[in-house]
């Protein structure tokens, strides 16, 4: 396939192609962030406007129950859960992947309070995302009970690490600047061989591989809407804990909405039977409408041919990486083996934010991350295999042409 027109071809057979006209995609944009911030569906404007002009600007305060506000965190919840292998009733979409993390360390601390109060081990990995351990921080910090923080990295890997003094794993399914992904049901196996609970970051996972939480036999997932699910940027998060969990604690942050029976305002808190219990306050009515314009598309998806078509894309960008920008100074991150990986690749460059800056200046959008970290996204609802070698193409000429080596772009931007 190492031709455009071999690309070209590929396209025209992939089964996935159709949906690429459900979303609104600039002219003269190759879009490789759907890992950071997923496209806008077609549907969302139209979607936007009429919750804001007719269910809110005409319904008013009527629309919580006749436009079916109040049902919103758990209809849609409902429908993300057949992408991750969980059932209707476990899983509701709210708040931030942060906040649901608090909640979900909380409950499982709790648990292991009662069942293995020695346990005092937050276990994670060094190269987690940063807001998942800097919740561990403010968590130890808060409870002021001995517990520490351990972090799994080349020199401490997850057997030697999990031990008997561990309450709680709290680790990125796919990590969210290399690509590489653990194996979601042998580690929550071993975990919990050893008497340890699982709370697994779905942040760069959902939408994009195959998860199966029941499968895996998971205790907890949270993870956000924005990515593969392009639910609009900044759109709630969710948060799944497997049935079992869900009657032995409420979650710390007990506001109303959390509530059995919000509206009867008595002053004491009464968690709610299910998984509402994991709500806190009045939710965002309008992110939340966007994200199910994201979510239809997503479930008219087969996740099977999603996967494929991640990894054949991931494998031709590699491959023409290496065949058409050999002798610059790039370094894959991703692994190679599909069982390893996500749907982004990762290089490193000496100069990489800089040859980040200059890619987008040429329509090909990507991010950074430290350090010397080049990310590209490879969401197969909206890219093909012509992009793919578009893509290379304008990698290609701007290494060549040290297009990147200009003042402009070594300014640092707030968000990279």
């Amino acid at each position: 396939m190492h031709t455009r027109e071999a690309c070209v071809a590929a396209d025209r057979q992939d089964p996935l192609a159709p949906l690429k006209a459900r979303f609104d995609l600039p002219p003269g944009v190759l879009y490789m962030d759907g890992n950071s911030l997923g496209v806008m569906p077609r549907a969302a404007a139209a979607r936007a406007a009429e919750v804001i002009t007719q269910e809110w600007g005409t319904g008013l305060i009527r629309s919580w129950n006749t436009a079916g506000w109040f049902e919103l965190p758990s209809r849609l919840g409902d429908k993300l859960a057949g992408l991750l292998g969980a059932k209707e009733g476990e899983l509701v979409i709210t708040d931030t992947t942060s906040l649901n993390i608090f909640k979900a360390l909380a409950a499982s601390l709790r648990i292991q309070q009662k069942r293995q109060p020695e346990r005092r081990v937050i276990l994670s990995e060094r190269d987690n995302f940063p807001t998942d351990l800097y919740m561990i921080q403010g968590m130890i910090d808060l409870l002021q009970q001995g517990y520490e923080m351990r972090l799994i990295d080349d020199e401490l890997p997850l057997d030697r690490a999990l031990d008997e003094d561990v309450a709680v794993v709290l680790l990125s399914h796919v990590n969210y600047r290399s690509g590489q992904m653990h194996d979601m049901a042998a580690v929550t196996r071993q975990a919990h061989e050893r008497g340890a609970l699982v709370i697994w970051d779905l942040a760069h996972a959902a939408g994009a591989v195959p998860v199966d939480l029941n499968g895996a036999d998971a205790d907890y997932a949270v993870g956000c809407t924005y990515k593969y699910l392009n639910g609009g940027p900044g759109s709630p998060a969710f948060i799944w804990v497997a049935p079992r969990h869900i009657p032995d604690f409420w979650q710390p942050l007990s506001g109303w909405w959390g509530h059995q029976r919000p509206f009867d305002m008595t002053v004491a808190y009464e968690p709610a039977g299910g998984i509402r219990r994991y709500l806190c306050g009045t939710q965002p009515i309008v992110s939340l409408a966007m994200v199910e314009c994201g979510l239809d598309v997503a479930r008219e998806a087969d996740m099977a041919e999603v996967r494929k078509k991640s990894l054949a894309l991931a494998d031709l960008f590699i491959a023409l990486v290496e065949e058409r920008c050999a002798g610059h100074p790039l370094t894959l991150v991703t692994p190679r083996n599909h069982a390893e990986r996500g749907s982004h690749v990762s290089l490193r460059h000496p100069n990489g934010y800089e040859v980040m800056q200059a890619l987008i200046a040429r329509g090909l959008i990507g991010d950074y991350r430290e350090p010397e970290v080049l990310r590209f996204g490879l969401t197969p609802l909206y890219f093909g295999y012509a992009d793919v070698w578009d893509a290379v193409e304008i990698l290609k000429d701007v290494l060549d042409s040290k297009a990147w080596d200009k003042p402009e772009f070594k300014q640092r931007s707030a968000v990279t």
